[in-house]
């Protein structure tokens, strides 16, 4: 089934011609709005219950509207029915063929109603479920790291700052940094829903409407939750789908960082790590190859996402009040967000999953870049030395290591005290990276009583 000859828009009564085809294809959107089909045929509904409610439509008119739009939805969705790009977008294609269907009566359904108000209508509601479908996604992943912090709770390695040796800190606290920041965007994709669920329908194509419009009424049958203040607002307004863009943005760019850290400890350099096999591939001349493409690929779209968002913002920075046509490029960044976040998710869930941690490895890591420096300016802090004092102190420390060949864990008491009168035999009982990691106990350090306590509040936060 097809609406190829109804090639005559349904707001054609104004002109004596139709545009050229080269217009048509230029014009169209269904492309992208296609796939709002079924929200278009939610939202037509509420709104001709809506009519039927304040007496516009009697029952059994109703009731025809009703059935009608039902068996649209199955024509579209068993492949009988297909768009035509002479009617433009989805609301046209789908009115019209309820016209056909209907006549006259078809007719009605736009009483009330412009495509500004409609389309905003069915965007809303299709992000909502797309909003939805992340948070559902983005919980499980949460849940995977911290079972990754549990599981490497124990597993000592060097923190880093400017990917230099830092000072050693527990594997599981540093899985709890990203579970972190990945709670505080799904914290920002709820915002961005709380910004989304917000009724538009009534709103007309920008002053509201003559007739007695129950706004409240299509509220509650959608299922939203509040109703938009402004007509002229609410047809202008794309600051819902900004706040998406920015959830997902921040979202891929702490994928990407992730994704960054993990490519290094991938390296024969680092060897901290190793993925597995279901999300690397080889090389096609080099058989010694394993490549760690599902991170790289994790990057690299980061930037497709970022670009959606300034998309958008430069799309909406110079537009007067109220729809301009530029509205309709809105769909094209935010759909591609709306996928890239979804195959970040898919993969970066079981990829964490898989992750073989090499503790082999890693520990010969501890022995480089003096890890316990500031343990030891530390120590000679509570033995009552200045800490400006002692930072000097334990730097010349580190200059006689490095000309001696040495490393803190090598020097006798004698070399020590050599050093610094406060130095004493005790010295010796904190050159440990596991005890040093346990004696950073300051609310939120890497100490694995605070790594647990994070654990349990992460626990709470997702209902575990």
């Amino acid at each position: 089934m097809s609406n190829e000859k109804k090639d005559k828009a349904l707001w054609s009564g104004r002109f004596s011609s139709t545009p050229a085809d080269i217009m048509q294809k230029f014009s169209q959107s269904l492309d992208m709005d296609w796939r709002f089909y079924k929200h278009d045929i939610l939202g037509s509904k509420a709104h001709a219950k809506m009519l039927g409610h304040i007496g516009i439509l009697k029952p059994d008119e109703l009731n025809k509207i009703t059935k009608a739009f039902d068996e649209i939805e199955e024509e579209i969705t068993n492949g009988e029915f297909y768009p035509t790009i002479s009617l433009e977008d989805v609301h046209m294609n789908i009115e019209a063929r309820l016209i056909e269907k209907l006549g006259p009566l078809g007719a009605k359904i736009h009483t009330g109603r412009s495509r500004n108000d409609q389309v905003a209508t069915d965007y809303r509601l299709y992000m909502k479920d797309a909003i939805e479908g992340i948070q559902s996604k983005l919980n499980l992943f949460l849940n995977t790291i911290i079972e990754k912090v549990q599981e490497d709770i124990d597993v000592i390695i060097p923190g880093f700052t400017h990917l230099q040796h830092a000072q050693p800190i527990s594997l599981g606290h540093y899985w709890m940094a990203f579970f972190w920041k990945f709670h505080r965007d799904l914290k920002r994709f709820q915002i961005a829903y709380e910004t989304t669920d917000i009724n538009p329908l009534g709103s007309g194509a920008l002053a509201g409407s003559t007739l007695p419009l129950d706004r409240e009424f299509t509220k509650n049958e959608l299922h939203f939750s509040n109703i938009t203040e402004n007509s002229l607002d609410t047809v202008s307004d794309r600051d819902y789908l900004l706040e998406f863009l920015f959830a997902a943005s921040t979202f891929v760019l702490h994928t990407s960082r992730l994704s960054e850290d993990l490519i290094i400890w991938n390296t024969s350099e680092f060897d901290f790590i190793e993925l597995s096999n279901a999300f690397c591939t080889g090389s096609s001349m080099m058989p010694n190859k394993k490549n760690p493409d599902a991170l790289e690929l994790t990057r690299g779209k980061t930037s497709g996402v970022l670009s959606s968002l300034y998309d958008l913002m430069i799309n909406t920075k110079g537009l007067s009040l109220t729809y301009n046509r530029d509205l309709q490029e809105d769909k094209r960044p935010v759909f591609y967000s709306i996928e890239t976040v979804n195959m970040i998710l898919d993969i970066m869930t079981p990829l964490i999953k898989g992750i073989r941690v090499k503790e082999e490895s890693i520990a010969h890591h501890l022995n480089k870049g003096f890890l316990l420096a500031t343990d030891v300016a530390e120590y000679l802090v509570l033995k009552g030395v200045p800490f400006r004092d002692t930072h000097s102190i334990v730097g010349r420390l580190v200059q006689y290591c490095l000309k001696e060949n040495k490393t803190l864990e090598t020097l006798s008491i004698e070399e020590w005290k050599t050093q610094h009168t406060a130095f004493d035999s005790d010295i010796l009982s904190i050159l440990s990276p596991r005890s040093a990691v346990d004696r950073r106990s300051t609310f939120g350090g890497t100490a694995r009583t605070e790594v647990k306590r994070q654990i349990e509040k992460a626990k709470a936060l997702l209902n575990l």
